[in-house]
């Protein structure tokens, strides 16, 4: 939102500095992002033109004597057309910044002649678009004297921040009563005065909404015959052209003008290109508009429109149309003013791509009070630049405002902010923003005005009182303790999280982060494609669903590295995926993808022997070390061979506690999979389901156990059984581990072999056997009961004999 000083001070009586004005309006929220004091136009002066002569190489160029007003007269080389000599105009010397033309001049020669400066045309000081010739000023114009504070251009322009739910400061009257109410001078603008006008107006306004008035809570309008519409007054322009917006004709800068004086968007039909009355609706499917920029947009039945015979006139709450738009061959005129739902200019406005600064205001709310006075000071202000006769002003569909009412205790404000202000100064300060205290005593209704939407509770007024009262009184106060110097502050979730990223880590894997949405043909590859989980806003084509797996994406960012020659690589995220639309179907997932050669022990070649190809025990290795580093019981897990589907089905397995608690799922892909998703090489992953660890039974502790260590001699034995070709090794191991124990404290598988000699469908597995004395130095006999107490145990729970 930008303003000029002297526009402020329009509405506001002040003495106060340009300084006090820029920090009162920070400190009381509407920060100040920047400030031009148009210092950049000081360097310009007064001067006149003592003689002017043609130059000797150039038919269309003429050398001047300038007089700058300290007695040295100037030469200067100069083209424009209606330079003379007894011409006062704009000088610039050398050294001088001419922003029209972005350049910084200094001496040199042109065709051959030296020019010291040169004299500016209203464009080179973007004061108009004029560029025919230089300034011409009148005959009294005080010469050497500054040419910014003669024309009025040395007004500073003020430039804030507005957040959202302050509509009520996207009017420089706004915040002047701002401004007014935190002490900085008084509101000195007066009601706006009706316009008398005579008869009904010549265009007839309807409104079709079928039961949704909401959508236009009211239209206002009038109209105004036998207008002259040339341009504007050269004070409006000026403001215009210092806010960053360009000057048209009266009626466009009138409607530009009262949109940022009282923040009340307004539009001016040419009443004689309306065909039929105007009527308010919803646009029918397919409807087209040639905006005022120049722009076609084809309309949907989202989008409210203003129509007449000819179809779309106007898009609701955004942009005029072009057809009807006014220019210097209008003479009758329709003068609009209308309150639209904020929500709908909102969507229409991003759909159609349209920024404009009516969208502005009224997608955060404009004041509904200033409907009908918005009417009356356009028609002041057309009747005043273009003459004309008005018309009665008409309404439809208003029904008035209802004002908010607030219950506000004034102990709220110590509460909420630890200062304590009084409540008289409370309610005095809420005065002065244009609320209405009702009543006495602690708890006092407060009617809210109607051009502060964004005021619901007593907190929003304890808000109010603090940013005038003064934000900066507020001291910093430590927080209080309020639990134990080792008290647990993460979740266990939490904990896990970070467990888990470590251990990823020190297993040579790095970190990614994936974007939440993949493509549906991904999605459904991975178990996914849900209805629900669809987005109904993609940000591209392949970012349709949520993921129902952390592998697509690491995958592709795989292939992605592959593509630009980094083939071993390996990549882990630790992120939530979704099953499902509700809070508890979100998973918290570590996963991890390897590529190529990109092992634990190694990556790629090396004279001593390449790395080989990763493969499913690499995955599962980096699974089992998730969940340890998570505090899972990794001694009582369950690995089940196969997996889903996006593995492959005799290179993947499934990680469990018991028989239903599913912890991860690891393996090497299917071929598929990796075709599905435009993925090629040797590629591995695991996922691990962080929140379906169970909880641990006894609280953590910084106190680690006795180290109790045997001081006798560790022990080692090795079986080989017989076993059935679909029994898992894990299950001897299992099988030998419980055996005995207490003196058992490690089984390593170390071969495998099959063959005819061992019958058909048969395997043998070998197994060293970890034994560690604790009382005593084991005997013969010790060991041979531990060794049948071992071939009992596996022969029971899986059928294995010794191999002979």
């Amino acid at each position: 939102m930008k303003f000029t000083l002297s526009w402020l001070k329009d509405h506001l009586e002040t003495q106060a500095s340009l300084d006090e004005i820029v920090e009162t309006l920070t400190m009381i929220g509407l920060e100040v992002e920047s400030l031009d004091d148009k210092a950049a136009l000081k360097p310009f002066v007064i001067a006149k033109v003592l003689t002017a002569s043609r130059h000797p190489d150039a038919d269309k160029l003429q050398v001047l004597t300038v007089d700058t007003g300290d007695g040295k007269p100037l030469q200067v080389v100069c083209g424009a057309p209606n330079a003379r000599a007894g011409l006062i105009g704009a000088f610039a010397a050398p050294g001088a910044y001419v922003p029209g033309i972005d350049i910084t001049l200094s001496v040199g020669k042109i065709r051959g002649v030296e020019s010291h400066g040169m004299m500016c045309s209203e464009r080179e000081l973007e004061m108009s678009d004029e560029h025919n010739g230089i300034i011409d000023l009148p005959a009294d114009a005080p010469v050497g004297t500054s040419f910014a504070a003669y024309a009025g251009l040395d007004d500073p322009v003020i430039e804030i921040n507005l957040t959202p739910n302050r509509p009520d400061c996207t009017s420089v009257y706004g915040i002047a009563r701002d401004l007014a109410a935190a002490g900085l001078g008084t509101l000195k603008t007066p009601a706006i005065e009706p316009v008398k006008g005579t008869g009904a107006p010549q265009v007839e306004v309807a409104l079709d909404l079928k039961g949704e008035d909401y959508l236009c809570p009211g239209f206002a309008w009038r109209t105004v015959k036998g207008v002259k519409n040339g341009t504007s007054p050269k004070w409006l322009q000026q403001r215009l052209i210092a806010i960053g917006l360009r000057p048209i004709n009266a009626l466009v800068d009138i409607t530009n003008y009262v949109t940022f004086d009282r923040g009340r968007p307004l539009h001016v039909f040419d009443a004689d290109k309306v065909k039929g009355q105007l009527t308010v609706r919803r646009a029918r499917d397919g409807e087209t508009i040639l905006g005022l920029n120049g722009k076609d947009y084809t309309l949907s039945p989202e989008n409210v429109v203003i129509a007449d015979d000819n179809g779309v006139e106007s898009i609701a709450g955004v942009m005029g149309g072009e057809h009807s738009g006014c220019d210097e061959n209008t003479v009758n005129v329709v003068i609009e003013s209308a309150l639209w739902d904020a929500m709908n200019v909102a969507r229409t406005g991003r759909t159609l791509g349209i920024i404009t600064d009516a969208r502005y205001r009224f997608e955060r709310g404009v004041d509904p009070e200033q409907m009908i006075p918005g009417v009356e000071l356009a028609a002041q202000l057309v009747l005043e630049f273009c003459g004309g006769t008005p018309s009665e002003t008409k309404v439809v569909g208003y029904k008035g405002h209802t004002p908010k009412m607030v219950k506000f205790p004034a102990s709220e404000v110590k509460r909420l902010t630890g200062i304590d202000v009084p409540a008289k100064t409370s309610l005095d300060i809420l005065s002065r923003l244009g609320f209405v205290p009702q009543g006495t005593g602690e708890f006092v209704d407060i009617v809210v005005p109607s051009w502060r939407p964004d005021v619901d509770g007593k907190a929003d007024l304890v808000e109010e009182v603090m940013r005038i009262h003064g934000i900066t009184l507020i001291e910093p106060q430590p927080l209080v303790s309020h639990a134990a110097v080792n008290g647990k502050i993460l979740t266990t979730l939490q904990i896990r999280t970070r467990n888990a990223k470590r251990a990823l880590a020190s297993r040579g894997m790095m970190e990614a982060v994936t974007w939440s949405f993949i493509s549906e043909s991904a999605a459904k590859a991975f178990g996914g494609g849900k209805p629900e989980l669809k987005l109904s806003n993609p940000i591209a084509a392949d970012m349709s669903d949520m993921r129902p797996s952390l592998l697509p994406g690491l995958l592709a960012a795989a292939q992605r590295n592959a593509d630009r020659g980094f083939n071993d690589l390996a990549l882990f995220e630790v992120s939530g995926t979704y099953e499902g639309n509700a809070p508890e179907d979100q998973r918290r997932v570590a996963a991890g993808v390897r590529r190529g050669t990109a092992r634990f022990e190694g990556t790629g070649r090396h004279w001593s022997g390449n790395a080989s190809p990763v493969g499913v025990f690499d995955a599962k290795a980096d699974a089992i070390a998730v969940l340890e580093a998570c505090g899972a019981p990794v001694d009582k897990l369950q690995i089940e061979a196969g997996g889903p589907a996006w593995y492959h089905p005799g290179r993947s397995g499934t990680i469990k506690l018991g028989p239903k608690v599913i912890l991860g799922t690891f393996g090497e892909f299917h071929p598929k999979t990796l075709e599905t998703l435009d993925v090629g090489g040797n590629l591995c992953g695991f996922e691990i389901f962080i929140d379906a660890i169970p909880e641990p039974k006894q609280k953590a502790t910084r106190t680690k156990p006795a180290l109790n260590l045997s001081d006798l001699q560790l022990l080692r034995r090795d079986f080989a059984f017989v076993v059935d070709k679909s029994v898992e090794a894990g299950t001897i191991v299992r099988a030998a581990l419980s055996s005995d124990k207490k003196l058992i404290v490690g089984v390593q598988v170390f071969d495998l072999f099959e063959g005819a000699s061992l019958g058909e469908d048969k395997k043998s597995v070998a197994i060293e056997v970890a034994i560690q004395p604790q009382e005593r130095t084991l005997n013969d006999e010790d060991l041979d009961a531990l060794t049948k107490r071992v071939v009992e145990s596996v022969a029971k729970q899986t059928g294995g004999v010794l191999r002979g």
